[in-house]
């Protein structure tokens, strides 16, 4: 059994604002922080103070509401940015400073010109820093998942030493494998003398389409805390997705991992986010998509007919999506189509579904989704012959 409690960073108003054309208002960015906290969010990172007037003014105004979670501002390992995030943060009953810096070598050489002792220097420092302002310090380890792991093992023990509660292992670039993320976590849980002084935490992103899976590995091999986002939003290919997550540790419930999210808030949270920030959420996307509880195949239909469970591992209900739905399609078998037919009222034998089923292939064959309306039209078109069917 593992020890239990996940938390859960959302990081949904910071790293999934990013996206392009998801830029959202101080009050935008206040409803969707009291939605999140109703949804049990542990942390919810509200913004990243220094970089705008607007964004520290919805740090700060987040602050003033925000009761039960923890408020996080983001910094980089900068003095000034530190202290603005401070000011933001000063109404909140539960701030966290978030500092860090890139820490592989194409970072230290490229982006900083600098060197490992020098990152080493400006980490611990940063870190030292944000303790004058709050108890609470996240560190975050920029491109770990490209970083040394002797390194990074340095830079994590520095950091927790100056002070660091939480310590963020980042795959940037979404470049790890699971099992290669999961031993880099494994690896720091089993060579850093006082990582048991802080939180490990995930936070991935999706270029190869792995953040998920990358965050449960590190969970799996000692990480705490998973930062993510609603719908998966997020730079790029996007973040780690909220409700993956969640829904995972909840269906393998007997790993012993549990998060506080209330899961029958998922779906209405995920439609909130995808209407504020003006991003559809793709149809085949996993627990909150359109077609995430659709059944369209006809083998799948019949299944799913006799017993759920055959084809659903989730009761829609029990993230809020209101419950399944049988499309008819082409592919559609009669079991679905006397479903259907019952479910508006009508009341056919089998010999009467096949001799209907004749004719809605032929309709299923012209249009993508046979709708209700098609059905009704073509019982009274076909009460004729049925009626000749049941006299002979």
């Amino acid at each position: 059994m593992a020890d239990g409690k996940i938390d859960i960073f959302d990081t949904t108003l910071r790293d999934g604002e990013q996206v392009p054309g998801c830029k959202l208002n101080t009050k935008e960015k206040i409803h969707l922080a009291l939605a999140l906290e109703n949804l049990g969010v542990d942390i919810i990172e509200a913004g990243f103070p220094i970089s705008s007037p607007g964004d520290f003014e919805s740090v700060n105004e987040i602050s003033k509401v925000v009761r039960n979670s923890t408020v996080c501002g983001l910094t980089r390992a900068v003095l000034k940015d530190i202290e603005v995030a401070a000011d933001a943060l000063k109404p909140a009953k539960r701030p966290r400073i978030h500092t860090g810096i890139g820490t592989s070598d194409l970072h230290i050489r490229a982006k900083f010109k600098s060197t490992r002792e020098e990152i080493l220097s400006r980490a611990i420092q940063a870190v030292k820093w944000a303790r004058n302002f709050v108890d609470d310090v996240e560190f975050y380890a920029e491109d770990a998942g490209r970083t040394d792991n002797d390194y990074l093992a340095t830079v994590v023990e520095a950091v927790i030493r100056a002070g660091a509660t939480v310590v963020n292992i980042p795959d940037t670039t979404g470049y790890c494998l699971p099992h290669q993320y999961g031993e880099k976590i494994a690896y720091l849980i089993n060579n850093v003398p006082n990582v048991d002084k802080a939180t490990l935490s995930c936070h991935c992103h999706n270029d190869l389409g792995l953040a998920t899976a990358n965050s449960i590995s590190g969970v799996l091999n000692g990480a705490r805390q998973v930062e993510c986002t609603i719908n998966g939003l997020g730079e790029r290919a996007g973040n780690t997705s909220l409700e993956e997550v969640v829904m995972i540790l909840k269906q393998h419930h007997k790993l012993g991992y549990y998060t506080n999210i209330r899961t029958e808030q998922l779906n209405p949270i995920s439609v909130l986010v995808s209407e504020t920030m003006r991003m559809p959420v793709q149809p085949n996307k996993a627990i909150v998509g359109s077609n995430a509880f659709s059944h369209s195949s006809g083998i799948h239909q019949d299944g799913f007919l006799k017993e759920a469970l055959t084809y659903e591992i989730i009761n829609p209900e029990e993230v809020g999506a209101g419950g399944s739905r049988i499309v008819l399609t082409a592919r559609s078998g009669r079991s679905a189509l006397a479903h259907r037919f019952h479910k508006l009222g009508y009341q056919y034998n089998r010999n009467d579904i096949d001799l209907l089923y004749g004719e809605f292939l032929k309709i299923a064959d012209i249009k993508k989704e046979v709708a209700d309306e098609d059905l009704h039209v073509m019982a009274k078109r076909m009460i004729p012959a049925l009626s000749a069917e049941a006299g002979n």
